[in-house]
């Protein structure tokens, strides 16, 4: 968990050129860890940076971009687009994402949260 209470799923570096992602989520099927995967490094290709995907306390997900001071190239119109339509296109996939969180990480009971909907 970060200082601002939010736990890290997955995460690219464009100056270190790693992606990272957390063990904890190990029971994610694999497509969805490719394809998480492949959103990190191609963000971090275009735009530059560090890109992370993120749990807010509430299970909800985040992007966040940041960047070095240093760094000239960093595009932060690019980023603010790119992760518009990172969120728009891939709707489902967070809300699935939120769900297996509340679910596995926060142990929610399923019942109540399919009652939410």
């Amino acid at each position: 968990m970060s200082e601002e209470g939010r736990m890290v799923l997955c995460g690219a570096n464009a100056y270190d050129k790693k992606y990272y992602f957390n063990e904890k989520f190990n029971g994610i099927p694999e497509s969805i860890k490719n394809e998480l995967h492949i959103i990190c490094v191609l963000f971090t290709e275009e735009v530059g940076g560090i890109f992370t995907i993120e749990f807010e306390e509430d299970g909800s997900v985040s992007m966040r971009t940041e960047y070095s001071d240093e760094d000239f190239l960093y595009d932060e119109i690019a980023s603010g687009l790119l992760v518009g339509e990172i969120r728009r296109k891939r709707t489902e996939l967070f809300e699935s994402l939120s769900l297996y969180y509340r679910v596995f990480i926060l142990h929610e009971d399923m019942g109540e949260l399919f009652a939410e909907e």
